[in-house]
C-alpha cells in the first residue's frame, strides 16, 4: 500500500506535468486556431507569373506574427509568416506590428475601451514578462524584442530597418543575398503609448519607425473606426502626433475614426499610411473607411495597403484580392497602392507569404501590367520609406 507521502508526490509531479504541458501546448493550438488558412480556389501559375514574381521587390505592410510564441527561424505549418516563409515568397520587406490591447468579442461596429483585453490573458498563457502585464508599452517593446533578437542572431537573414541609410544598405546587401529580408517595426495601435508622450520616444528608440493612432478602441489620442465616440484628435493626439513625427515615426491610421483622419490629413506634415484595409466602394464592410477619405489620402502622397481578410475585401480570395488592389489603382492611382495581408492578425486568409506567386498570378489574370504589379507588390512601399524614413 502506498504512503501518503508518495501519494502526495504523484499527485504533486501529476499536477506540475499538467502546468507544464499546458504551457507549452496551449499557446500553439491557440495559434493554430486564431491563423488560419482557409480553402479557396487558387489560379494555375504561368512562367509569365513566375519569371515575374521573380523580379518583384515585394513588401507588406502589416503583421501581427510577433505577438505569438513561434520559432519565426523555423517554417511551420500553421500561421501564415516566418522567416522561411518569407524567403520562400519573395518578400524583401516585411513591418511587424505589435499588438497591445485587443478586445474579447471583437467587432467591427463599437467595442468598449472597458471590455475585456484578450492581449493581458494572450500575456500570461504565453509567459511574458511580468513587466508586460499591466503595461501596454511594455508589451510592445517586449514583442520588439523578438525581432531585435532575431537581427542580432540572424544578420545574414534578418536585417533591422530604420533609416534612410539602413534602407540603402539592405538593398546593396539583398542584390548579392536574395534571402536578406528587411524588417521594419510598428505599433497596432497607440494604446501603447500608455497614455504618456514620453513612450513615443522610448518606443522609437526601440526600433519603431511606424505608429498607427487607434486599434479597436478609443483611446487618449482620440476615436476610434470600432470604437463609441467616433470623436477626432483630441489635444493629447495632436501633440503626440507632432513628437511623432519630429522624430520620423509614419502615421498609420488604420483603425482611427473617421474625424480623427480628417484631423490628422488637416495638419500632418507627411503623407500619411493605411497600413492594412479595404475599399469601401469594393467591399462596403464597416472595417473600411469611405472611398472619399482615400481620395484625400492619396491626394496628400499617402499609401493605401490592402488586406486579404473578410473584414477587407469581403470574400476572402485570390481573385477579390486582386480586385481591390485593382479597384484601389482606379480610385487612386496605382503609385498609391500597396500590400497590407494582416497576416497572423486573428484572420482567416487564403494563401500565407511564402503563396503570394498566386496573388502575381491573379493581378496579371485581371489585365494589369508589369509595371503596375511592380508597383503594388511592392515599388510603392520602397519609394515611401526611401522618401520617410528618418534621416
Amino acid at each position: 500500500m502506498l504512503s501518503k507521502t508518495i501519494i502526495f508526490k504523484i499527485i504533486a509531479f501529476s499536477v506540475i506535468f499538467v502546468v507544464i504541458g499546458f504551457f507549452v501546448f496551449f499557446p500553439t493550438q491557440l495559434d493554430k486556431q486564431t491563423n488560419l488558412l482557409h480553402d479557396s480556389t487558387l489560379p494555375v501559375i504561368s512562367e509569365q507569373a513566375r519569371t515575374l514574381h521573380a523580379q518583384l521587390f515585394i513588401g507588406d505592410w502589416h503583421s501581427d506574427t510577433l505577438l505569438w510564441k513561434r520559432d519565426l527561424m523555423d517554417k511551420h505549418e500553421y500561421g501564415h509568416v516566418d522567416i522561411p516563409r518569407l524567403q520562400q515568397g519573395n518578400v524583401a520587406l516585411q513591418m511587424f506590428t505589435t499588438v497591445t490591447k485587443s478586445p474579447d468579442g471583437i467587432n467591427y461596429e463599437a467595442n468598449s475601451s472597458d471590455a475585456n483585453d484578450n492581449i493581458t490573458k494572450l500575456a500570461l498563457l504565453n509567459l511574458w514578462p511580468i513587466r508586460t502585464w499591466n503595461s501596454l508599452a511594455e508589451r510592445a517593446l517586449f514583442q520588439a524584442s523578438k525581432a531585435l533578437e532575431l537581427a542580432d542572431e540572424f544578420p545574414q537573414q534578418v536585417s533591422l530597418i530604420t533609416s534612410k541609410s539602413d534602407l540603402s544598405q539592405f538593398i546593396l546587401q539583398r542584390e548579392v543575398n536574395p534571402q536578406l529580408l528587411g524588417m521594419l517595426l510598428g505599433t497596432e495601435g497607440s494604446h501603447a503609448l500608455d497614455g504618456d508622450l514620453s513612450n513615443i520616444q522610448r518606443l522609437f528608440n526601440s526600433g519603431f519607425r511606424m505608429m498607427s493612432l487607434q486599434h479597436f478602441f478609443d483611446n487618449k489620442l482620440g476615436g476610434s473606426l470600432h470604437g463609441e465616440s467616433g470623436e477626432g484628435l483630441t489635444e493629447f493626439g495632436r501633440e503626440a502626433l507632432q513628437k511623432m513625427q519630429s522624430l520620423g515615426i509614419m502615421l498609420d491610421v488604420s483603425h482611427s475614426s473617421e474625424q480623427v483622419v480628417k484631423d490628422v490629413l488637416a495638419i500632418s506634415s507627411q503623407p500619411l499610411l493605411v497600413s492594412h484595409t479595404g475599399f469601401y466602394g469594393h467591399c462596403p464592410s464597416p472595417r473600411n473607411i469611405p472611398d472619399e477619405l482615400m481620395q484625400q489620402i492619396a491626394a496628400k502622397g499617402g499609401l493605401i495597403a490592402v488586406g486579404y481578410w473578410d473584414g477587407a475585401v469581403c470574400e476572402p480570395n485570390v481573385n477579390e484580392i486582386a480586385k481591390a488592389l485593382k479597384y484601389g489603382m482606379e480610385l487612386v492611382g496605382s503609385e498609391h497602392i500597396a500590400l497590407g495581408s494582416d497576416y497572423d492578425g486573428a484572420v482567416s486568409v487564403p494563401f500565407d507569404t511564402s503563396e503570394l506567386i498566386y496573388l502575381t498570378q491573379a493581378l496579371l489574370n485581371l489585365g494589369l501590367s508589369d509595371l503596375q504589379i511592380k508597383q503594388v507588390m511592392g515599388g510603392n512601399m520602397l519609394r515611401y520609406l526611401q522618401l520617410h524614413l528618418p534621416d
